[in-house]
This record gives structure tokens, C-alpha cells and sequence, in this order.
């Protein structure tokens, strides 16, 4: 009797949080790298509940879910459809969630250094938050 309800109150508790609006970000990266993992801590300070998965084929995802040559990074994740690469800001996250826009996602290329999970001291890269529109181009979304 016991492992019925548990079954129930674990998949009821996923569905409210589906419900909710929260949504679920799964995160492709090395198991090996610790800044994936310091932007995975990032996204989850933020509210996002997050799936992570360790693969030693991160490259797979990137062109599954379209990061235009040269944008990619060390991580490739996918929320609501959408593509993000690197150590995109859970706040420019959640600006493409709200906005919805006709796009494949956001990148952020490389690594650059004070993005989050690249926290390093008091130095900080200027770098820019592009937005991948459909046909592979991309914009200035934000700028850091």
C-alpha cells in the first residue's frame, strides 16, 4: 500500500510544478565540467527546476537543437522548446520564456569570464546574450 501512494504524491507533485508554470530546463554537458555545473546551481537559484545530463557527446545537441556554428559553448540546454548555449543568465531566460519569441534561442558563445558559472574574482567580460532567430542568424538580445 505503501509504494502506490508514494508513486502518486511524486507524480502529483511533478505535475504541480508543471502546472505552476515553472519550467523544466534540461542541461547537456560534460561530467566533468565544473563550470556546467555552477550554471546548472545558477538556473536552480533562479527557480528553475533543472535536468541535467551528464554526456560525453554534448555536439549531438547542438545541432539537434540548432546552435549556429561558432556560437556554441562548454553547454547546450533546452526549456519550452527553445535552445540556450553557454552561460546564458537565467534572467535572459526568463525574458525569452515571458516574450516568446519566433526564434530557436539564446547563446552566448564561448565562455566569457563573470558570466554565471565563469565567476572569476572581481573580472568580468563584456559579452553579449544573441538571440538565434529561425533561419540561423542572430541579434543582440542583451548585453553584459
Amino acid at each position: 500500500m505503501k509504494t502506490p501512494i508514494f508513486k502518486f504524491v511524486l507524480i502529483s507533485g511533478l505535475a504541480t510544478a508543471a502546472w505552476a508554470g515553472q519550467p523544466i530546463v534540461d542541461v547537456y554537458k560534460s561530467p566533468t565540467c565544473g563550470c556546467c555545473d555552477k550554471w546548472v546551481d545558477h538556473l536552480k537559484a533562479n527557480g528553475f527546476t533543472v535536468r541535467a545530463h551528464n554526456t560525453d557527446d554534448v555536439v549531438q545537441h547542438k545541432y539537434r537543437l540548432g546552435v549556429p556554428p561558432g556560437h556554441g559553448s562548454c553547454h547546450t540546454a533546452e526549456v519550452n522548446g527553445y535552445v540556450v548555449e553557454g552561460h546564458v543568465p537565467a534572467r535572459e531566460i526568463k525574458r525569452l520564456l515571458r516574450e516568446k519569441p519566433r526564434a530557436r534561442g539564446l547563446v552566448v558563445p564561448a565562455m566569457p569570464i563573470g558570466s554565471p558559472g565563469m565567476e572569476m574574482g572581481n573580472h568580468k567580460d563584456i559579452y553579449d546574450v544573441l538571440l538565434v532567430n529561425k533561419d540561423g542568424s542572430t541579434r543582440t538580445y542583451a548585453r553584459y
